[in-house]
């Protein structure tokens, strides 16, 4: 069994395409994915731009993301460039894991306008919400974001946030350390402890996980 983790870049579908925009909000712009071996250790990278074929980069994009429109202009447009993808991950029996269902829905979406013969359904077989399996594992309510999911882990954000490819090997240590049971509870401990109901919150919230405070009181 392999692990694919995967992040997407977007960027907005120009306005003056009305009848595109009732289909797509947007367009992947990179693709980013790590492979992990049956021991979830990482063993091959995948990434690649993608041309935009509904409007030029846009400048918030460019801000967010650091992908400007010299990097995308002469890349492969999105079908040449998930066919690619679709190759890299290969035959062998996968699981494909992303941090919400933000990016499978993104390319539903995508696939059915640009590569309509491709059976989605492989997608939904295979497709794992880790963002969800991490909450559900600490038993939260209200999703933690990459990067607070990290801080509990007590690891630093590796490389630029909003690179595809930084996100998905980021997000494949988050999957790593899931696969402990023992490990992932020691490692989480202090947020565990955090987020019990009998937890004293005067002195722990603030100074260790301030983004956790909203959490405790959702709960």
């Amino acid at each position: 069994m392999k692990h694919i983790v995967v992040d997407l870049e977007m960027n907005p579908v120009g306005k003056e395409y009305k009848e595109i925009r009732r289909k797509l909000n947007g367009e992947i712009i990179e693709i980013g994915a790590v492979r992990l071996n049956e021991k979830f250790v990482q063993e091959d990278k995948f990434q690649c731009y993608v041309c935009p074929e509904y409007g030029p980069v846009k400048k918030h994009i460019t801000e967010l993301t650091g992908i400007t429109q010299d990097k995308v202009n002469g890349q492969h447009v999105f079908a040449e460039s998930f066919r690619n993808f679709v190759d890299w991950i290969g035959a062998s029996e996968t699981k494909i894991y992303s941090w919400s269902m933000s990016d499978i829905k993104q390319l539903h979406k995508e696939c059915r306008l640009k590569v309509p013969d491709f059976d989605v359904d492989w997608l939904d077989t295979r497709w794992v919400d880790l963002q969800q399996a991490f909450d559900d594992r600490l038993g939260l309510h209200n999703s933690l974001a990459l990067k607070h999911a990290l801080g509990a882990m007590g690891r630093s954000f590796e490389g630029a946030q909003h690179s595809a490819l930084a996100d998905a090997i980021n997000t494949s240590a988050v999957l790593a350390l899931m696969q402990d049971d023992e490990k992932f509870r020691e490692t989480m401990r202090p947020v565990l402890e955090i987020l019990a109901p009998s937890a004293a919150l005067s002195d722990s919230i603030g100074d260790l996980f301030p983004d956790l405070e909203k959490l405790k009181n959702n709960l």
